[in-house]
């Protein structure tokens, strides 16, 4: 099955180029144009593989349609495309739950690795995961604690999800990476203990603890009363 990208991007000639270059490696494209158009049909259910965003967009920019979506409690991999080369920008779009960003111009080669590493690592599975009162749905992306929606990044996810596969065992930083990060990325074991900060922090009332093993790793259990 072929990559399915939503490509929100204004600028006609840099959307078209885009899109027929991911067309070019048997990717699926759909283009918008307007952000807030971008927005609701995002809320319609997760209706690609990848969303490649622009920040600077009519109607909602880039980075409140990422706010929104990791609201709603989606996971779907976002892909910031950014004219913008501040760090603040940066750090803003990853801090929202975007995955990754390219500063424009970039390489073509680039582009095309980043989606379809997001998209390889950051696939649906059709499996439901549960430990404590958290699910985990991987058909619709979802993790909730009771009926609360948790609200994860695509990594926070990828974090969570490997954790819960693995539960009752202890897995160490390297192997959390190895499993769940986009190939090329320049993450390192730090990042590992920001994704777990966040993910403890968002499943606090989950009845589920990830313990710290100290020189080894992590491990979720189910929370002692």
């Amino acid at each position: 099955m072929s990559t399915r990208v939503l490509l929100v991007e204004d600028d006609p000639t840099l959307a078209d180029a885009i899109g027929r270059l991911l067309a070019g490696h048997a990717m699926q494209v759909e283009t918008l144009r307007d952000g807030a158009v971008a927005d609701a049909r995002l809320a319609g259910g997760d209706l690609c593989d990848v969303l490649l965003l622009d920040i600077g967009l009519p109607g909602l920019d880039g980075f409140e349609i990422v706010r929104r979506l990791r609201a709603r409690g989606s996971a779907m991999p976002v892909l910031l495309l950014t004219a913008r080369d501040a760090v603040e920008d940066r750090v803003k779009g990853l801090e929202l739950g975007a995955d990754d960003y390219l500063v424009k111009p970039f390489a073509t080669p680039e582009l095309v690795a980043r989606v379809r590493a997001l998209a390889r690592r950051h696939g649906p599975r059709a499996t439901v995961l549960a430990l404590g009162d958290l699910t985990l749905d991987g058909t619709t992306r979802r993790a909730k604690v009771g009926e609360r929606i948790v609200e994860l990044s695509a990594r926070e996810w990828a974090v969570l999800e490997y954790l819960m596969q693995h539960a009752a065992r202890v897995v160490s930083k390297q192997q959390i990476m190895d499993a769940i990060l986009p190939l090329g990325d320049d993450v390192t074991p730090n990042a590992v203990e920001v994704y777990i900060s966040r993910v403890r922090q968002k499943t606090a009332d989950a009845g589920i603890a990830i313990r710290t093993i100290r020189g080894f790793g992590y491990m979720l259990e189910p929370a002692k009363p």
